[in-house]
Formats: structure tokens, sequence, C-alpha cells
């Protein structure tokens, strides 16, 4: 009696000074988590065609996860930095002639004081504006560094996660204390939720960066590429993300005297644009991965704080975690599930 109970408590201490390392190591070591959720992303999305390459043809380990790595560098790496490139000359131009969006500004601004009767922007608010704007600059330089780091501990970890995938999945299965069943879940839902938002939500962007384009170009607005393609980053965010591009050329458009083109506008942004979001985030989602909107929406908020840029992916994968981690508990600890009675009729 003594001796277990002895045991149990050096088994206690054990674990412990294991969590407490583990903590320590993940504080020094979370600047580069987005990096591991980026290789873990990887690994899900291209597992079953890496293993048909090595296991099947007979390719070499190494060799395949190198072209991997190199075709994720040509389908994200590369789009997103030549975006960055047309971005940023844009903003060396802005900031080299202010003397457009000072006007732009002030149009807008003259525009709500007409239909609110408030001085909505005002000179104090819109100084204030471009100081905190460029109060951001060295804070984007750190974040540029950091997603660099970020960057090169995906393709670190992918790799590694490619050669050793068979080994990393058996270790995993063998250290995790739950029925092989409900470890199959876990598996499921996390393959099943990486896949939906991974593909779905920059399918989904882009999209709606393309339908912005269109109706952009169709009212004849100047930067007509640019403006869609930041519409499209912008649709990361449900609901009002790509709001926050359109409804103010739409005030634009009005303060400058064209209101058939900003009535346009509006009634195709609100009418398509919205529309496409709502039901191809939701349908997608719900398809691909049997993720429900409330998770879609709430796995939304919850990932973007904790997981900055992977929290598209796993924010909702999250909300699904707790749920199917319920159900599991009920599953090994408890007795069997009773289906509710149907309704009368």
């Amino acid at each position: 009696m003594v001796s277990d109970f002895n045991n149990r408590i050096r088994q206690i201490a054990f674990l412990l000074i294991v969590t407490a390392l583990a903590v320590i190591v993940f504080k020094q070591l979370y600047i580069f988590f987005p990096g591991f959720l980026g290789a873990l992303t990887i690994y899900i999305l291209c597992r079953k065609y890496y293993f048909h390459l090595t296991e099947q043809r007979k390719w070499k380990k190494g060799l395949t996860a190198v072209l991997f790595m190199v075709l994720f560098m040509a389908c994200i790496v590369a789009p997103v930095y030549f975006a960055g490139q047309m971005i940023f000359q844009k903003i060396n131009m802005i900031a080299e002639n202010p003397e457009q969006v000072n006007h732009a500004i002030d149009a807008i601004s003259a525009q709500l004081r007409e239909w609110t009767g408030q001085d909505l922007l005002t000179r104090e608010a819109t100084t204030d504006l471009r100081k905190r704007a460029a109060g951001f600059i060295p804070g984007i330089l750190n974040s540029s560094a950091t997603m660099l780091g970020n960057l090169l501990m995906i393709l670190f970890l992918s790799y590694f996660m490619f050669k050793n995938g068979r080994f990393m999945e058996e270790t995993l299965e063998h250290f995790i204390p739950l029925k092989h069943k409900n470890i199959q879940s876990l598996a499921d839902e996390t393959c099943g939720m990486v896949r939906a938002n991974a593909l779905g939500i920059p399918l989904i962007s882009l999209i709606q960066g393309l339908v912005a384009l269109l109706g952009y170009w169709i009212v004849g607005i100047e930067d007509f590429v640019l403006l869609g393609l930041i519409t499209g980053l912008f649709a990361f965010f449900p609901v009002i993300g790509t709001a926050m591009i359109w409804l103010p050329l739409v005030i634009f458009l009005f303060s400058k005297g064209e209101t058939g083109k900003a009535i346009g506008l509006a009634a195709y942004s609100a009418v398509i644009i919205g529309n496409i979001d709502y039901v191809a985030r939701i349908t997608f989602l719900q398809k691909v991965g049997n993720v429900h909107p409330v998770i879609t929406i709430l796995g939304l908020i919850a990932g973007l704080k904790l997981f900055g840029f992977w929290g598209f992916i796993f924010g909702p994968l999250l909300i699904s975690y707790l749920l199917l981690l319920v159900r599991i508990y009920r599953s090994e600890f408890g007795g069997p599930v009773k289906s509710p009675n149907p309704p009368s009729t």
C-alpha cells in the first residue's frame, strides 16, 4: 500500500517536471508556433500523395519531400510575394504624393457630413490616423522578419514530417491514451477541418477578389486590379471583410457626384460579393469538412487571436476538437449515448 502510494507521488512529481519543462520550451518557441502549424497543414494536405509516391512508386523520400517544398513555395509564397510587391509599390507612390489620398479623404468626409450632419472624419482624426499608420511601419518590418522565420520553420519541419511520417503517426497513436476508434475520430476530424479551411478559405477569397475586380472595372474605378486583390485579402474575414474595401469606394463615388456608379457598385457588392461569401464559405466548408457555420465563425474569432494567420485553419479546428473531445469522453468513460426521443406527431 505504501509502495503504491510512493509510486503515485513519484509519478505525479515526474509529470509536473515534464509539464513545467514543456511550458518553458513552448513559451520560448511560441514565436515559431505558426511555423509548426503551417508545416502540419502542408503535411496533412499532402501526406496521401507523398506516401503514394514514396511507398508505391518507390520515389526517394528526401527528394520527394524537397519536391513538395518547391511546390509549396511556387503555389503559396510566390503569389503572396508578388501581391505584397504590388501593395508596397502603391504605398510608396502614396507616400511620395499624398495629395490624392488627402483629397479622397476630404471628399468622403464631406459626403458623410452631408448624410449624417456630423463631421466623422475631422482633420484631427485623419491626422491622428496618419500618425498611427506611420507608427505601424516598424511593426510591419518586425512582422516581416517573424514571417520569414516562420517560413523557414515551415520548410524545416515539414521536410522531416514527410520523411518520418509513418513513424510520427505510429508514435502519436501509441502515446494517445484513447481507444483506436477515438484516435481515428481525432485523425479524421483534423484532416477534414484542415482540408476544408486550408483549401476553402483561400479559394473563396480568390473568387471574391475576382468578382470584386470585375465590379470595380465595370464602374470604371482606377487601380481596379490592386483593389480587387486587397478585397480578396480582406475576404479572409467573414461577413464584413470585403465591405471594408467596397463601402469606402461607394461613398467616394457618391462624393464625386457619380451617383449611378455608386448605387450600382453598392448593389453589386451587397448582393453578389456578399452572397458569394456566405454561400461559398458555408457550403464549401460544410461539404468538404462537415463544418457547421457557427463553428466557422466562432473558430475564426478565437483562432485569429491565438494563432495569427493560421487561426483561419486551426481556429475552427479548436472548436471542433472541444466538441469531439466531449463525445470521446462519453465514449471512453460514460455509458452509451441515448438518442433523444423523436417528437410525437
